[in-house]
């Protein structure tokens, strides 16, 4: 059982670092394609359909590149498609869901002080809201309000701000902002699978059956990546956002959720008018700075409990029937709650790290894989062995999870 803890806590790793290789190549050509499209000029030497052009520099040589709206008169012997990196950053962070957020639903999913519900009713809400989402978004881009990029981004802010709010009312404040990602991250991989493809591979197929494209699908293809161009800094926020409890694990979470995608936008719309040649809006960066003060203000109102430290899930309630659990638990208050405590002790130390509170025996228990994990399988707690934790306790700290997990 302790080895399959080290081997899930490498997949956990693995999977980790396939979806940050993969958002960032998603991600870069995202930028890349946007940018590209927005600094396109219309010279007298384009040639018949063209739209626009660019020329551009790096590594060493020149590009020259044409695009046209629909599609050229012909069809050239080879294309690359731009969208294995999307599927790949979609499916890899949703194994990361699973592994960590649905394998570890009673620490890291349910919070008994929201809603006590079972961790499969969770799961189960999980899943469904991340349809959801894309339902949603789907059925307003095809209705009347689609046809206004403005209306349909307010409505748009309009559902994911009662996301945020729905989401901390049924999970912990931190899988409450993953999913938050998820939520959005899941539009934006569906754009690309459900419409942007589906509509290029259309007029792909019409060239090749020698009849003209028409330019609608070209049309909506690009006002779905330009969508998924505005939500993908917010996206990248709620990802590294469970290192920080201060963006999770406060009162106005869901604030601060709805607030961030504010700041996605406004950086955007400063790089996008760049892009377009149309000034330099500087005043979205003071929007932006003024916003995120609001947001750091708001992180300091109550911090919410965690859900860990009274009641112990099934695992739990073994490893507190442990020999060694009472001697492990004493190893932990004496040389980690300087930290992991509701109101730090340790200079610098302002927030418990990741809100992991490790007060009373149960939330020890709760956390025993995090703990052997962390300070007995390595020595990456405490962080520069600050409280001289001996080599005995890490050794008790790895027998006992052992014992328990037997």
């Amino acid at each position: 059982m302790t080895d399959f803890a080290i081997f899930w806590e490498w997949l956990s790793f693995a999977v980790r670092w396939t979806h940050v290789i993969t958002a960032i190549a998603w991600i870069g050509s995202s930028f890349y394609f946007i940018a590209l499209d927005l600094g396109l000029r219309k010279t007298p030497s384009l040639p018949p359909l063209a739209h626009g052009e660019e020329w551009q520099v790096h590594g060493g040589g020149f590009y020259h590149i044409q695009k046209y709206l629909v599609a050229p008169d012909f069809l050239p012997e080879h294309l690359t498609w731009f969208k294995w990196e999307s599927y790949f950053t979609w499916l890899s962070g949703f194994v990361l869901l699973v592994v960590v957020y649905y394998f570890g639903a009673d620490l890291f999913l349910v919070d008994r002080h929201v809603l006590d519900i079972p961790s499969w009713q969770a799961i189960l809400l999980s899943l469904g809201s991340i349809v959801l989402g894309w339902v949603l978004y789907d059925a307003l881009c095809k209705s009347p309000i689609g046809n206004s990029t403005t209306g349909l981004m307010l409505v748009l802010f309009a559902i994911l701000t009662a996301m945020a709010w729905a989401y901390t009312q049924v999970f912990t404040g931190r899988a409450a902002m993953l999913h938050m990602g998820a939520f959005t991250a899941t539009i934006m991989a569906a754009n690309v699978a459900g419409i942007i493809i589906p509509n290029q591979k259309i007029v792909v197929a019409d060239l090749k059956a020698g009849r003209t494209p028409d330019a609608k699908y070209g049309k909506i293809a690009k006002q779905r990546s330009l969508h998924n161009n505005y939500l993908t800094l917010p996206v990248i926020f709620f990802m590294l956002s469970s290192h920080y409890p201060l963006a999770f694990a406060t009162q106005w979470n869901w604030v601060i959720a709805s607030l961030i995608f504010l700041c996605g936008v406004l950086i955007r719309h400063y790089f996008n008018t760049r892009h377009a040649r149309k000034g330099n809006p500087h005043w979205t960066w003071a929007l932006t700075i003024a916003i995120f003060i609001l947001i750091a203000w708001l992180s300091s109102g109550p911090k919410l409990p965690t859900g860990a430290e009274s009641m112990p899930s099934p695992q739990a309630s073994v490893l507190m029937q442990s020999p060694h659990f009472r001697a492990a638990s004493d190893v932990v208050q004496t040389r980690c709650t300087m930290c992991h405590t509701a109101e730090p002790v340790w200079e610098g130390v302002s927030e418990a790290p990741k809100n992991v509170i490790l007060d009373t025996d149960v939330a020890v228990a709760n956390h025993a894989e995090q703990i052997a994990i962390q300070a007995g399988y390595s020595h990456a707690m405490p962080p520069g062995n600050v409280t001289d934790m001996t080599d005995d306790e890490r050794a008790l700290l790895v027998a006992w999870f052992r014992e328990g997990s037997k």
